[in-house]
Protein backbone atom coordinates (compact mmCIF):
# COMPACT_ATOMS: atom_id res chain seq x y z
CA UNK A 1 0.00 0.00 0.00
CA UNK A 2 1.32 3.22 -1.24
CA UNK A 3 1.45 6.52 1.43
CA UNK A 4 -0.84 9.39 0.64
CA UNK A 5 0.04 12.88 -0.48
CA UNK A 6 -2.57 13.93 2.53
CA UNK A 7 -1.11 12.03 5.22
CA UNK A 8 2.62 13.56 4.25
CA UNK A 9 1.06 17.10 4.42
CA UNK A 10 -0.75 16.59 7.43
CA UNK A 11 3.23 15.36 8.69
CA UNK A 12 4.93 17.83 7.00
CA UNK A 13 2.87 20.67 8.85
CA UNK A 14 3.07 19.45 12.34
CA UNK A 15 7.26 19.87 11.37
CA UNK A 16 6.44 23.04 10.06
CA UNK A 17 8.22 25.06 12.95
CA UNK A 18 11.53 23.34 11.35
CA UNK A 19 13.46 24.53 9.59
CA UNK A 20 14.91 22.36 6.26
CA UNK A 21 12.43 19.89 6.47
CA UNK A 22 12.08 18.11 2.47
CA UNK A 23 10.97 14.90 1.72
CA UNK A 24 11.30 12.72 -1.60
CA UNK A 25 8.78 10.77 -2.81
CA UNK A 26 10.34 6.98 -3.18
CA UNK A 27 8.10 3.74 -5.02
CA UNK A 28 5.07 5.05 -3.98
CA UNK A 29 6.17 6.38 0.26
CA UNK A 30 8.44 9.56 1.19
CA UNK A 31 11.69 9.65 2.53
CA UNK A 32 12.06 12.94 5.17
CA UNK A 33 14.93 14.72 5.84
CA UNK A 34 16.19 17.38 8.11
CA UNK A 35 19.22 19.40 7.49
CA UNK A 36 20.19 17.04 4.39
CA UNK A 37 20.04 14.06 7.11
CA UNK A 38 17.49 11.31 6.55
CA UNK A 39 15.43 11.25 9.74
CA UNK A 40 12.97 8.44 8.49
CA UNK A 41 10.02 8.00 5.60
CA UNK A 42 6.23 7.83 5.55
CA UNK A 43 5.51 4.32 5.24
CA UNK A 44 1.92 2.70 4.48
CA UNK A 45 0.89 6.34 6.04
CA UNK A 46 2.46 5.92 9.37
CA UNK A 47 5.87 8.30 10.53
CA UNK A 48 8.78 6.23 11.08
CA UNK A 49 12.22 6.89 12.21
CA UNK A 50 15.87 5.59 12.03
CA UNK A 51 16.30 3.27 15.55
CA UNK A 52 17.52 5.21 18.62
CA UNK A 53 17.08 4.03 21.97
CA UNK A 54 16.63 8.00 23.24
CA UNK A 55 13.57 8.24 20.82
CA UNK A 56 12.40 4.94 22.46
CA UNK A 57 12.34 6.42 25.98
CA UNK A 58 11.19 9.74 24.67
CA UNK A 59 8.27 8.52 22.62
CA UNK A 60 5.04 6.88 24.60
CA UNK A 61 4.04 4.09 22.60
CA UNK A 62 6.77 3.78 20.39
CA UNK A 63 7.21 0.08 18.29
CA UNK A 64 9.57 -0.81 15.81
CA UNK A 65 7.62 -1.42 12.71
CA UNK A 66 9.43 -2.76 9.10
CA UNK A 67 8.99 -0.22 6.95
CA UNK A 68 8.54 -2.66 3.89
CA UNK A 69 9.30 -6.10 3.38
CA UNK A 70 13.09 -6.96 3.23
CA UNK A 71 13.35 -3.75 5.19
CA UNK A 72 15.34 -2.81 8.51
CA UNK A 73 12.92 -1.56 11.78
CA UNK A 74 12.60 1.14 12.34
CA UNK A 75 10.61 3.35 14.96
CA UNK A 76 7.08 4.32 14.46
CA UNK A 77 5.64 7.68 15.80
CA UNK A 78 2.03 6.95 17.21
CA UNK A 79 1.34 10.80 18.06
CA UNK A 80 2.28 12.72 14.72
CA UNK A 81 -0.64 15.35 16.15
CA UNK A 82 1.90 16.59 18.71
CA UNK A 83 4.12 18.57 16.64
CA UNK A 84 6.15 19.64 19.55
CA UNK A 85 7.33 15.77 20.59
CA UNK A 86 8.06 15.24 17.13
CA UNK A 87 10.32 18.45 16.87
CA UNK A 88 12.28 16.56 19.68
CA UNK A 89 12.34 13.60 17.61
CA UNK A 90 13.60 15.24 14.78
CA UNK A 91 16.15 17.53 16.82
CA UNK A 92 17.36 14.25 19.02
CA UNK A 93 18.18 11.90 15.84
CA UNK A 94 19.23 15.17 14.03
CA UNK A 95 21.98 15.24 16.87
CA UNK A 96 22.62 11.30 17.00
CA UNK A 97 22.90 10.72 13.19
CA UNK A 98 26.02 10.85 11.10
CA UNK A 99 26.94 13.62 8.69
CA UNK A 100 25.37 12.78 5.24
CA UNK A 101 28.18 11.97 2.93
CA UNK A 102 28.83 14.70 -0.24
CA UNK A 103 28.98 13.21 -3.85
Amino acid sequence: MSSSKEFLDFVLEQLSSLPDITYRAMMGEFIIYYHGKIIGGIYDNRLLVKPSESVLKLVPGATMEIPYPGGKPMIMIPDVENPELLEQVFNMLYSQLPSSRKK
